[in-house]
């Protein structure tokens, strides 16, 4: 098979089963080094000894190209292929079946792992009617967030891949930052050229239930605003720790979700799962939308939305109440109505 797809592929698993990043990066830097390399000149340097000389290339790097070149499924993605082949979860496989697409996704442009081309691809591969990428805004530095002229690049791009991509749509977003005042990081014009906005609080997350509820309240009820980003700010488990939920007064906060016609974030990560369940069901009986997200920063990650599909099943939500299993134009009508 081909050598440079098998390494992507390889990647895609080990982001899929939240692998450590170094893991997952040897295979993507090594796909990007042989990229541009034709099949008789991977296969010469494979067979003569200067591929393994190339830094970059590991040993278990070299063994899957070598047996790529050779006709041979890598023994190390056939194996991989078979752990992956149960679900993420027990359960939700019905609505997950339901959801055509993703809202809230980054890529190498902010803090994601990969470029645009290869979210783009996986989300095409699990079967996504469309994807909007939602790199981050300028205010989270840590995260490399998009200065306006970043982001008007991008949007360029972004109408650059829609030119070719058949039977798919790529939404131009952003994940942009609820400041502490309550509006967003961002400027109006350019959010009015968006498809979609995910308005999120990254900073400040301990900050009084007040001072919490006016600055989330701030940023649902600003105009461009569609989806609340992971509302809580919680981390239950993974490298970076736990979080406690933030405080704020979720009755007012769903309520102005229903008014100014925001849908509720259910974040897939494994590690936010955000909102937790009490919220869910409270948003639900305040009237809420929800947005199943996967939040992927990889193209593996894309397949978290298993894991969002199963806590929305488990918690009673219908399916008619989740923007994401939308069909693209009702979608894009609610998005512009918003």
């Amino acid at each position: 098979m081909n050598a440079v797809d098998a390494l992507n592929e390889i990647a895609f698993w080990l982001e899929r089963k939240a692998a450590p990043s170094f893991k997952v990066k040897a295979f993507r830097n090594a796909a990007e080094l042989l990229g541009d390399l034709s099949f008789d000149e991977l296969l010469a340097r494979t067979k003569d000894g200067r591929l393994k000389r190339v830094k970059g290339i590991g040993a278990r790097t070299f063994e899957v190209v070598s047996q790529a070149v050779d006709g041979e499924i890598p023994h190390y993605l056939a194996e991989l292929r078979e752990q992956s082949a149960a679900p993420l979860v027990a359960g939700g496989h019905s609505l997950r079946a339901a959801l055509r697409g993703d809202l809230h996704s980054h890529s190498n442009w902010s803090d994601g792992g990969s470029p645009i081309d290869l979210m783009v691809q996986a989300a095409q591969t699990l079967g996504h009617q469309y994807l909007a990428l939602t790199d981050h805004s300028p205010n989270l530095t840590i995260a490399n967030g998009l200065s306006a002229e970043r982001l008007a690049e991008q949007l360029d791009l972004v109408e650059q891949i829609n030119a070719s991509a058949a039977g798919f749509r790529l939404l131009a977003g952003i994940e942009v930052d609820i400041l502490e005042d309550g509006t967003l990081d961002q400027t109006p014009a350019l959010l009015n050229r968006l498809d979609v906005v995910v308005a999120s609080v990254h900073s400040k997350l301990r900050s009084d239930r007040s001072t919490m509820t006016r600055r989330m309240l701030g940023g649902i009820r600003a105009p461009q605003t569609n989806i609340l980003g992971h509302c809580t700010g919680r981390l239950v488990q993974g490298a970076r720790g736990t979080r406690p939920p933030s405080e704020f007064d979720a009755v007012q906060v769903f309520a102005a979700c229903v008014e100014n016609n925001v849908a509720v974030e259910i974040n897939s990560r494994p590690e936010r799962q955000d909102p937790p369940d009490e919220l869910i069901r409270l948003a639900l009986e305040a009237g809420c939308l929800f947005s199943v997200n996967s939040d992927a920063h990889a193209p593996g990650q894309l397949d978290f939305l298993q894991y969002g599909a199963e806590r929305a099943e488990a918690n009673d939500v219908p399916a008619d109440r989740i923007i994401t299993t939308w069909p693209e134009e009702k979608l894009l009508t609610w998005l512009k109505g918003s």
